[in-house]
């Protein structure tokens, strides 16, 4: 697990997304691979916890821009260990002013495991794929704080967001298969504003949202 600091200095523009890989790839062989495009700064897999083997994915960060460019071009779909690699940036190539905003890019991330994923973690994986605008949000118990088992993360863009769901849904975390689709404001005659809803009109068990 990469810590918050060095999430946060990662070049995300950087940094590429490496996906579809086998369970015998491992941090050293990226490394290998990619050093072949050029100066890789580091390479991150997501690891579950207990088993200690990684999700299928990672991302590498290069020293240099275009070598990240770079190695989209060539390394899409080549095929390691029999399976091609999905290699796309990591973050969006072009940024929105603060006053432009897309204020739906916001993401409903559900199955979470209640005891291992909190907020950090979610901002760990999730930021590699853009700018996050506010801290992510795990929906709580008000009693016991105990996480239950879903979230929220708000993206500065759909750039971002689109691709955040297209490589998470559906990959593990924690060892549990998460689901990552967009969320949207539920009508709510109370006005509270953090009342969020997955798309398609179901709350977070699954059970149908009425807009009032």
């Amino acid at each position: 697990m990469a810590s918050l600091a060095n999430v946060e200095h990662r070049n995300q523009e950087a940094t590429c997304y490496v996906g579809n890989l086998d369970p015998s790839v491992s941090d050293d062989l990226l490394v290998e691979l990619f050093t072949q495009i050029g100066r890789v700064n580091s390479v991150h897999m997501p690891k579950d916890k207990l088993t200690g083997l990684h999700s299928g994915y990672g991302f590498v960060e290069f020293l240099d821009v275009t070598d990240a460019d770079y190695a989209i071009q060539i390394m899409s779909m080549v095929k390691l260990f029999s399976r091609p690699m999905r290699v796309s940036k990591s973050s969006l190539d072009k940024k929105t002013g603060s006053g432009s905003l897309d204020v739906g890019a916001n993401l409903f991330i559900g199955n979470l495991d209640p005891a291992d994923v909190d907020e950090k973690l979610l901002y760990d994986t999730f930021s590699a794929f853009g700018t996050i605008i506010k801290p992510p949000k795990i929906m709580r118990d008000d009693m016991t704080n105990q996480s239950k088992g879903f979230g929220f993360v708000a993206f500065d863009a759909f750039e971002a967001s689109d691709l955040a769901t297209e490589c998470m849904h559906n990959q593990y975390l924690c060892n549990r298969q998460i689901t990552v689709q967009y969320a949207f404001k539920k009508v709510s005659t109370t006005g509270e504003s953090n009342d969020m809803v997955a798309e398609g009109g179901r709350g977070p068990a699954g059970g149908p949202e009425k807009d009032g």
